[in-house]
């Protein structure tokens, strides 16, 4: 892994004058594909996704807790380090020409309080890439964090100090602002049940609508999970201004969006 990181870094100037970065674009449990992060940065994505289990210390990444410990599969190996290193080479940015926020969304997949212990720690390696916020000022970093899952909200609350923000749902609205929660996310079925086939319900579209509505009052993004991967559900999606547009499948949402105007 490490080496196919430093091959990557090696040609990034090159990689990346010609990648066009999609700032609607959130890769599902990134780490499943081939080349971690580094297949979401070939195809233009500016949020990734990582699942974490906190085993002995350490910070694993995957979907469930696995079985055995292997140092190639952490945090720190597949996501901050790279990341760290990506953004010395292009000048503090993962993009070299982005504006905008890359996200990297961490599902803590159990014990809220203890992962955001350890990776706390961890982060303070990686405080010169990282978005912070000090007393409710935000200081942009090339990487803005938040935390979904076993979200530790009133712990990271309570701090003067932080490098993470946490992941929204939608009865938080209102109740946070977007520095501390700068994205809102909820299941896809709890708003749509429309596949792409048939008619959609105009009642469904008009609540969430609204829904979207309020979260961008509030200057928070809203991303849906598990919705279905058709191009006809990412056109609706994405005109009700949905801002991270959830798929496992990183080539086919790079061309959807690159051709409908990203």
């Amino acid at each position: 892994m490490r080496f196919i990181t430093l091959l990557f870094l090696l040609f990034a100037n090159n990689i990346y004058s010609q990648i066009k970065p999609l700032p609607n674009a959130h890769a599902h449990n990134d780490y499943e594909h081939t080349r971690p992060l580094l297949d979401a940065l070939a195809h233009g994505f500016t949020s990734v996704e990582a699942d974490v289990h906190l085993i002995d210390g350490e910070l694993y990444v995957s979907h469930n807790k696995p079985s055995s410990k292997s140092k190639d599969k952490t945090l720190e190996a597949l996501y901050l380090k790279p990341l760290q290193e990506i953004a010395q080479q292009n000048g503090g940015k993962v993009y070299p020409n982005y504006s905008g926020e890359f996200f990297l969304m961490i599902d803590i997949k159990a014990d809220g309080e203890g992962t955001y212990s350890v990776l706390k720690k961890q982060l303070e390696n990686y405080a010169e890439i990282l978005t912070s916020y000090k007393n409710g000022q935000k200081k942009q970093g090339a990487v803005t964090i938040f935390l979904s899952g076993a979200r530790p909200i009133k712990t990271v609350h309570n701090e003067a100090f932080r490098m993470v923000a946490i992941d929204g749902r939608p009865g938080d609205i209102g109740k946070y602002d977007a520095h501390f929660m700068p994205v809102i996310s909820d299941h896809y079925n709890n708003h749509l049940h429309w596949n792409g086939k048939g008619k959609l319900k105009k009642e469904e579209l008009e609540k969430l609508q609204n829904w979207v509505n309020a979260a961008h009052a509030n200057g928070q993004k809203v991303r849906l999970w598990a919705s279905p991967e058709q191009e006809k559900v990412w056109k609706k999606l994405k005109e009700i201004g949905i801002d991270l547009l959830n798929t496992d499948e990183l080539e086919r949402l790079q061309n959807f969006l690159l051709v409908n105007g990203q």
